[in-house]
């Protein structure tokens, strides 16, 4: 069984924001698999399927960001869900619009939802799909970016890459994280 795990905030005004790009790739890998993500549980909203002979929960915490921890551990510590079959999508801002980076494990990089899943479940060894929002300019406030949203050629870049998580994500359920790395990381929009 695999969580894969979509930061965001909950709420119309937090919709389509460069913070949600976890919530939106979730919205994409249930499109694809033909699941609604729409049961209250765990602090979140969670779907169930089946990919590939493996059951797969996608949840999205509804603890607002920096508090995605408790949803997570709550949905591990539930289904006795092993660390290496946890993935979790959010975004980056030392990336670019639009690149991708896989790795099976490492720090939080100053991520506050990351900062609390790894403190709730007490370990760094967790899959991460990070989806580049890039940084905003000196001027703009880091918040008012990761809370703002796409525009101009921004929006096909980032609806591309989203595309490509949800890929990469499902590469990981069937062949590995080693092989989602080979065929995502780097992906650039």
């Amino acid at each position: 069984m695999f969580l894969i795990a979509g930061l965001g905030n909950p709420g119309k005004e937090y919709e389509n924001t460069r913070h949600n790009v976890g919530f939106m790739t979730l919205d994409v890998i249930a499109e694809k698999l033909d699941v609604k993500i729409n049961k209250v549980k765990f602090k979140g909203l969670l779907g169930e399927t089946v990919y590939n002979k493996e059951k797969i929960l996608l949840l999205k915490p509804l603890t607002f960001m920096n508090l995605s921890g408790q949803s997570v551990a709550d949905a591990l510590n539930f289904y006795k869900i092993p660390l290496e079959q946890l993935i979790v999508i959010y975004d980056d801002m030392d990336l670019p619009v639009g690149r991708l980076r896989i790795k099976p494990e490492g720090g939080s990089g100053g991520h506050r939802g990351m900062d609390s899943i790894i403190y709730q479940i007490a370990s760094d060894k967790i899959c991460r799909i990070r989806i580049g929002i890039g940084r905003p300019d000196e001027q703009k406030d880091p918040v008012g970016h990761v809370l703002g949203r796409f525009y101009g050629e921004e929006i096909e870049k980032i609806k591309a890459a989203i595309e490509a998580a949800a890929k990469a994500a499902l590469c990981i359920v069937s062949d590995g994280v080693e092989q989602a790395m080979n065929m995502y990381n780097g992906f650039e929009a």
